[in-house]
């Protein structure tokens, strides 16, 4: 009798073979059902609980991914393509694990079959190749020349993104603003960072606001504040990195007096410096002083008899856009405060937003940074509007940068579908049935969007099916009238760069996960606890390592 070989450690599990392939895609069904329903604008929204018990109320595939504590290695997968679509596009985060569920849910019976994972993965590269190229051919190109026309066009990609939101019901008020924002920044790079999005508890939706400029809340302020005047014409303004308060001297820091006189230098010297910096910014013609660290009680007051205004701990994103927009540097000293290193703007006033104030920068000369304020009722509601709003903005940077746009409602899927199911018959082999398979799974967005509203989705996709035959090309679901309509028309639009991009991840994800036949799961050791908790026993280690 030969002995056993032992050669994992004990209480390793390994599957393999095809029940661990076809394990993993039951897996990833089972994270597909969590974010399906919340697909389109009939979607549902999702509230998950933290272990902290905060609660989030969402309904962008990519948040509730996120917030889900996934812990099967393979649906892990779909967590991170719906990140990198989030990162990538900003939108589509729910089609792109929607589409990857599909795929997978269309190779299961091929493995089960026995037909090689490696098969079906070359035949999956080639069909989404023809996927791509397909969307480059029919989509749309903008027109840049014409700015009525343009700008229209982006404020229906930014409709289209937030028809699946909670703030469907004020998407044209939203587009608009969103369009706005973004057409404020610098057109070469459109950095994200310099739309400001502030949340103000109170007021109703349509309360939020845009700022061509600078907005941030007013910060923690001393005596002397209320004195100082809140309202400036033309200012120019001091971005410091400095702290303007008396600085104690080092504890440990030993000075021997002999009397009273020399004592009394030693505070006056204190006070000359601090006096010496306020002076200089005075003199600078500063009337607007803002720093990322304090500003004492003294030099509030300073400003306040100067009829100056001043600031502290700004925080640094805020500092950043005022820089951007009012132009000038952020100083680590007072020496070199001239016309180059402050900025300048229209008006500085100091207004109230709900309970907060806030302190407004407008008419700025370079100004590529806005602000929104939101308002809105409930904290949670608030942050998953900021969530859309993020989305659309995504959206109308991808449309300025690539140029070009497809109808949405799952036309574009349907087309793809028609498209590939027509070229799998001209092929032999066992290609022909795995292109097949993957042309059935586009349809899944449009059968999921007449699930969501609680259409007769057989009905619908049949009608679709016998347009894409002829020449509907653009023919998609119509949610608002429970029917099929053309969705170019009905302007349900989306850069070409959001589909391309969802169905490039789903097809990697399907790849990766069918060609993964075994798992090994190493069991989690023992000692490594022990030595986690300080390697004392009972856990009872000092800290820092010192000896007993």
């Amino acid at each position: 009798m030969q002995p056993q070989i032992v050669l994992l450690k004990e209480g390793t599990e390994n599957a393999q073979g095809k029940q661990q392939v076809i394990s993993n895609i039951n897996a990833c069904s089972a994270i597909v059902d969590a974010v399906r329903t919340t697909l389109g604008p009939r979607g549902m929204d999702k509230l998950i609980v933290n272990n902290q018990g905060k609660a989030t109320i969402s309904n962008d595939g990519a948040t509730i991914m996120k917030l889900l504590d996934v812990v099967h290695p393979a649906a892990k997968t779909l967590v991170d393509i719906a990140k990198s679509q989030d990162a990538e596009v900003g939108d589509g985060t729910t089609s792109v694990v929607i589409l990857a569920g599909e795929f997978l849910k269309q190779c299961k019976p091929f493995v089960e079959e026995g037909v090689h994972p490696r098969i079906i993965i070359k035949s999956f590269r080639k069909a989404t190749a023809l996927a791509l190229a397909k969307i480059e051919e029919i989509s749309v190109k903008i027109d840049k020349n014409n700015p009525t026309e343009y700008r229209n066009l982006l404020e229906k990609c930014a409709a289209t993104s937030m028809s699946s939101k909670l703030i469907h019901q004020q998407k044209d008020y939203f587009s608009k603003m969103v369009v706005d924002a973004v057409m404020m920044l610098n057109e070469a790079t459109l950095p994200l960072n310099m739309i400001g999005i502030k949340k103000v508890t109170g007021g109703a939706l349509e309360d939020t606001e845009l700022v061509p400029g600078v907005a941030f809340k007013k910060t923690f302020s001393y005596a002397g504040f209320e004195m100082q005047s809140k309202n400036f014409k033309d200012p120019r303004i001091a971005l410091l990195n400095i702290e303007l308060e008396l600085k104690a001297e080092k504890d440990n820091a030993e000075v021997r007096l002999e009397n009273v006189e020399e004592y009394q230098k030693v505070v006056d010297a204190e006070w000359n410096i601090l006096y010496d910096k306020l002076d200089k910014i005075t003199n600078s013609g500063a009337k607007v002083v803002l720093s990322k660290l304090p500003i004492g009680d003294v030099a509030t007051q300073y400003f306040a008899d100067r009829g100056m205004f001043c600031a502290g701990r700004v925080p640094e994103e805020d500092m950043n856009r005022t820089l951007k927009s009012c132009g000038g540097a952020i100083q680590s000293t007072v020496h070199d405060l001239d016309d180059s290193t402050l900025g300048s703007c229209a008006t500085f006033e100091e207004k109230c937003v709900g309970g907060e104030r806030f302190n407004y920068f407008y008419g700025c000369p370079k100004s590529q940074s806005c602000t929104i304020i939101l308002r809105g009722g409930a904290e949670q509601f608030m942050e998953e509007t900021e969530r859309s709003l993020h989305d659309a903005i995504m959206i109308v940077r991808r449309a300025m940068k690539n140029d070009s746009v497809v109808a949405g409602g799952g036309a574009i899927d349907m087309e793809l579908s028609k498209y590939l199911r027509n070229y799998s018959r001209t092929i032999a082999g066992k290609e022909q049935l795995i292109i097949g398979a993957m042309a059935k799974a586009f349809e899944v967005i449009a059968r999921q969007l007449c699930d969501n509203a609680g259409f007769d989705a057989t009905n619908i996709l049949n009608k679709l099916r016998q347009k894409h035959a002829g020449d509907g090309l653009w023919y998609g679901v119509d949610v608002l009238n429970e029917d099929i309509a053309d969705n170019f028309v009905a302007c349900v639009w989306e850069p070409a760069i959001v589909k391309a991009n969802a169905i490039t991840a789903a097809s990697e994800a399907t790849c990766l996960l069918l060609s993964v036949d075994e798992t090994v799961k190493n069991p989690r050791s023992g000692q490594g606890e022990q030595q986690m908790g300080g390697g004392m026993p009972g856990g009872m280690g000092r800290g820092r390592g010192r000896p007993m």
